[in-house]
């Protein structure tokens, strides 16, 4: 018997469930990829040009994600989404729903760059098949972040990418979107 849960407007089925969850296994982060995580969100979130997001569950049902060897079917979940910032004309309508309890749960917009923060648990290779739909999915830059090596790789195309590490360079660049942070920020140690 099939069981089938009912979100809103939305009803997932057992196979989609256990997608959502299988997904959320596999990304489970730890102490340096959520600090890694926290301070890009804060540096790219002090650029006015950007609206940054964590985990934002994106719509990707207008591909089939297999052709990528990916398992999950509806939804890609990045580290983080960064999105140019809208001026908004004042008598334009709010970008919150009316009602408090209305929510979005899978956003059709692509950003214009997903980051990956590299967990202990996930492999380069299963992140960079993620990129490979993303590109295909219209987003323009992908970071593959490495809390572990102090790394970034900044990728403007399937694999097309310039590297970044703590040894060698003072910044990451983003040639594509005129981004620029500085690596100590990125990696910067705390203590208890």
């Amino acid at each position: 018997m099939s069981e089938v849960i009912e979100r809103d407007d939305e009803v997932l089925d057992n196979n989609e469930i256990d997608d959502i969850f299988n997904e959320e296994e596999i990304g489970m982060g730890s102490l340096y990829h959520s600090a890694t995580q926290t301070h890009l969100a804060n540096l790219l979130y002090n650029n006015e040009r950007f609206v940054v997001l964590v985990e934002l569950s994106l719509d990707t049902g207008q591909i089939d994600l297999s052709q990528f060897g990916l398992k999950i079917k509806t939804e890609m979940k990045p580290d983080l989404c960064v999105y140019k910032r809208q001026l908004e004309p004042k008598l334009k309508k709010p970008l919150l729903p009316k009602r408090l309890n209305t929510d979005v749960l899978r956003v059709p917009q692509m950003p214009l760059l997903a980051i990956e923060v590299l967990a202990p648990s996930q492999s380069v290779n299963e992140l960079l098949m993620k990129f490979d739909a993303y590109f295909a999915l219209g987003i323009q830059s992908c970071w593959l972040v490495m809390p572990s090596l102090e790394e970034v790789k900044v990728y403007s195309q399937q694999g097309s990418y310039k590297t970044f590490d703590t040894q060698r360079d003072t910044e990451v660049t983003d040639e594509v979107l005129d981004i620029h942070l500085p690596m100590n920020k990125i990696f910067e140690k705390f203590e208890w």
